[in-house]
């Protein structure tokens, strides 16, 4: 297993609160910055889905990329703690304090330690189409249902991708979007609705002017 050296920061990379039963959407990424777009995925998958709540997952970097210019973790927690409103959204950097490097690790540790919670990996479109790149890809689509959420040109690159075609099988109908969080694993959701064109990388070019 793979881990980083644990990062801990007090009132930053604690796990936040739960209880028996609930239904808890799980949506990482950099988040350099927030922006509406992920307020819309958010605010869509919790109707649409059905959760109790969702955490929001800031990563320490994204092994798939460069992160030599992401700015501290605890800078990005705070930052989405203050963009978000609605109180069913809690921010956490926890996966730091674990030492976790990819999604797999995380996954393993919430379902193994809160086993009688019903958690669901969210994601947009565009990391569907390369989920096939995700170290442990198929241990994480065997461990938990994951809704994947329209991105504006993502959705023929998603919907023909090697992990979509993988798991064929294992899609439901968008009307029982409501049901996935209840569904064994394998189970996915390709869900349609309201887009953003906003991105991160666009956001930050803009602020350095280029």
């Amino acid at each position: 297993m793979t881990l980083r050296p644990p990062l801990r920061i007090p009132g930053i990379t604690e796990i936040p609160p739960s209880a028996p039963g609930m239904r808890i959407g799980l949506f990482g990424g950099s988040f350099n910055p927030m922006h509406d777009g992920h307020r819309l995925v958010m605010e869509e998958t919790l109707r649409r889905l059905e959760l109790h709540a969702l955490w929001v997952l800031v990563t320490p970097g994204n092994p798939l990329k460069d992160n030599s210019g992401l700015p501290p973790l605890e800078h990005r927690v705070r930052a989405a703690r203050a963009f978000v409103t609605d109180p069913r959204i809690r921010v956490t950097g926890f996966e730091a304090a674990k030492g976790f490097s990819y999604s797999w690790q995380t996954i393993d540790f919430l379902t193994t330690t809160m086993p009688d919670r019903r958690f669901v990996w969210i994601m947009g479109a565009d990391s569907l189409a390369d989920f096939h790149r995700w170290q442990r890809w198929r241990d994480m689509a065997a461990k938990i249902p994951f809704a994947v959420y329209v991105r504006p040109g993502a959705a023929r690159r998603a919907l023909a991708s090697r992990a979509a075609a993988t798991l064929d099988h294992a899609q439901l109908d968008e009307t029982d979007a409501a049901l996935l969080a209840r569904c064994q694993a394998p189970a996915w959701i390709y869900l349609q609705g309201r887009q953003s064109t906003l991105s991160s990388t666009a956001i930050r070019a803009s602020r350095n002017g280029r």
